[in-house]
């Protein structure tokens, strides 16, 4: 980071570590009672759209919504996927890491299909060693910044997220969008477990919700069944790797972005 880039946030990881999945962590109707109102996004002056998610999923789940309303509208909208999700089982073989990598970024070129975005760019970096490339993974955002129009959005995982990846990925976008005079927004995925109402971790304050159509939430929803490696047991007797409790949660809670 250069003395002119924003500044790192501290992030997240411990209270995401110390609630695991397996807990259920925050239910959705905790959110969606809770007496706080926010601020509208407003869409209508976003030039273009660049989507920058850690593993195939991220973008469908926290943004997918968005993406599909704004595509619907004309805008370009384009999906940086930076790594292909290997590591998103233990232990598997290097042959079975490549095939779930395929499986993996063929589900996410089907998803991107149904929310009506082009094909996403993929950079392969490596699952679960995010925050090691965070400053190349700066440049090549930087680079895919610098051909879209002025005032691109580029939308990216919250620097506060939790996840490592998320958060590192966070920090390479925030740093690329600076460089580039990018219009960026955080989006939270796991933020939504960990997290509770007036979570004092939690930047509020900049907090701002997306103005969702039901047509797109119904995009979002198709997209997302299409993470079947995700949300089905690899085995029998294995549990998913996001269980059946985190869609229903997204979907409930709508679509947020920290600016």
């Amino acid at each position: 980071m250069t003395a002119a880039e924003p500044a790192e946030p501290c992030g997240n990881a411990a209270r995401f570590g110390s609630r695991p999945l397996s807990c259920g962590g925050t239910p959705g109707h905790a959110w969606t009672t809770w007496d706080r109102s926010f601020g509208e996004l407003d869409l209508t002056t976003c030039p273009a759209l660049v989507v920058v998610a850690p593993h195939p999923d991220d973008e469908t789940l926290g943004f997918g919504a968005t993406m599909a309303l704004l595509a619907e509208r004309g805008i370009e909208v384009r999906v940086v996927s930076v790594s292909d999700g290997g590591a998103a089982h233990e232990g598997l073989t290097p042959f079975d890491r490549i095939r779930l990598e395929r499986t993996r970024s063929a589900e996410l070129r089907k998803a991107a299909r149904i929310l009506g975005v082009g094909e996403p760019i993929s950079l392969a970096l490596p699952d679960g060693e995010l925050a090691g490339h965070q400053d190349s993974l700066a440049d090549l955002l930087t680079g895919i910044l610098e051909e879209c129009p002025p005032g691109t959005w580029c939308a990216t995982t919250w620097r506060g997220d939790g996840h490592p990846d998320h958060e590192a990925v966070g920090r390479a976008a925030a740093a690329a969008a600076h460089r580039t005079a990018a219009v960026l927004l955080e989006y939270p995925v796991w933020m939504w477990h960990w997290a509770t109402p007036g979570d004092s971790a939690v930047p509020w304050d900049r907090a701002l919700m997306v103005p969702l159509t039901a047509s797109a939430v119904g995009r979002k929803q198709a997209a997302a069944q299409c993470f079947r490696s995700q949300f089905l047991p690899s085995a029998p007797g294995v549990h998913p790797v996001l269980p059946p409790f985190v869609l229903p949660r997204l979907l409930a809670v709508g679509e947020m972005v920290f600016r």
